[in-house]
């Protein structure tokens, strides 16, 4: 997931760079979502890997 959010990031900085306002803006977009579906999947998983020994 990380990896398709550095990849959309690249992408969008190089559309900017070249001078494409849309895809860039589309990119980053997409870039920023799959960001917060990461952190919100990382911290779940976080939380439910703290489980107790089990009897």
């Amino acid at each position: 997931m990380l990896r398709y959010t550095i990849i959309f990031l690249v992408v969008a900085l190089i559309a900017a760079a070249l001078g494409f306002g849309g895809i860039s803006g589309i990119a980053a977009s997409i870039a920023k979502v799959l960001f917060i579906i990461f952190l919100v999947l990382f911290i779940i998983s976080l939380f439910m890997g703290r489980r107790g020994p089990s009897v």
